[in-house]
């Protein structure tokens, strides 16, 4: 058996500020991907793979037992499944930020929902939210807390435009100049990011009010910006709110940025060659990248390895 690609989502805008409802655009990237498997013989990575799929059909289990007007699965096909050696093979690095759990989420709901909403039936807004709050559930098994948007992107494989909480809806993005000179891009940072310690830091933060004001009155303003303009295609003022935004993230989020990425990250902001954000949690994986220069930008961070997955 082989199921369907799921394809790994970039966060483009709204990571730590949907929390707190500010708006986010996330969109899917299909340079890595994951779809359920069976194997044969099995490697150290299949046997976790298999282990893990195991404990996360208990989860479910109990999932739709607690909530069983949320969703419910064929279980019984799916712990079936699993005993015979199912495991979710995926090139999505775990820990970089590019959604790694939603892909596989969205593989099983699609497999194993007894009632599913589909991609092809008209995608209301009531059923957006539904898919969201299951997704969010399912995910959590992973994470501690989800907002179920990365299941969400890689299950429905288009941009997802984030209002509110309780507002989301498809997205038009401006198709890409696939010559253009500006470029949002992926900085690898060389080592693995965990989610849910990064959350515990920002929840820490926030009990403060001088975080929550910095929240609120920067970070989620330049955020909202960054959304408008990026969906208008507003390139010269996109580029004043990143630079904004890299600054107060700089100056607020230190822990969510590796220690090795202070002064590169300075480094952008002082020159203008590129400027760079939050990709997920942070604390790792990969650290998202915009320039209105590729050329200057590779040149600047010729160490490291840049992946380009928007064109201006």
């Amino acid at each position: 058996m082989k199921g369907p690609l799921f394809y790994s989502k970039i966060l483009l805008f709204g990571e730590y500020g949907i929390i707190k409802d500010s708006k986010g655009l996330s969109i899917p990237y299909n340079f890595y991907n994951g779809a359920l498997k069976t194997a044969k013989e099995f490697s150290r990575e299949i046997s976790e793979s298999n282990l893990s799929l195991k404990r996360f059909a208990d989860y479910l289990e109990s999932l739709q037992t607690e909530k069983p007007g949320l969703v419910t699965f064929d279980i019984e096909k799916l712990k079936e499944d699993v005993a015979g050696g199912m495991y979710f093979d995926s090139s999505i690095p775990q820990g970089y930020g590019v959604g790694s759990s939603g892909a596989l989420v969205a593989a099983i709901y699609d497999k194993y929902a007894t009632d599913k909403i589909t991609v092809l039936e008209n995608l209301t807004r009531d059923k957006l939210l539904k898919l969201k709050e299951i997704f969010g559930e399912m995910e959590s098994f992973f994470h501690g807390k989800s907002s179920g948007l990365d299941p969400l992107n890689s299950y429905l494989s288009i941009p997802i435009l984030i209002n509110s909480k309780d507002n989301i809806e498809p997205a038009g993005i401006p198709s890409q100049k696939k010559d253009g000179k500006g470029a949002v891009f992926l900085l690898d940072s060389g080592m693995v990011g965990e989610t849910a310690p990064m959350i515990q830091i920002f929840m820490e933060n926030m009990k403060q009010e001088g975080f929550r004001k910095m929240l609120k009155e920067q970070f989620i303003k330049h955020t909202d910006a960054c959304v408008e303009d990026f969906l208008k295609g507003d390139v010269k003022s996109l580029f004043g709110n990143i630079k904004q935004l890299s600054h107060v993230v700089l100056d607020n989020f230190k822990p969510m940025i590796p220690a090795q990425f202070h002064k590169l990250w300075k480094h952008g902001i002082e020159t203008n060659e590129y400027y760079l954000k939050l990709c997920g949690s942070g604390g790792g994986g990969y650290i998202l990248g915009f320039t209105q220069d590729i050329d200057k930008a590779r040149k600047a961070l010729k160490d490291y390895n840049l992946e380009v997955v928007y064109n201006f």
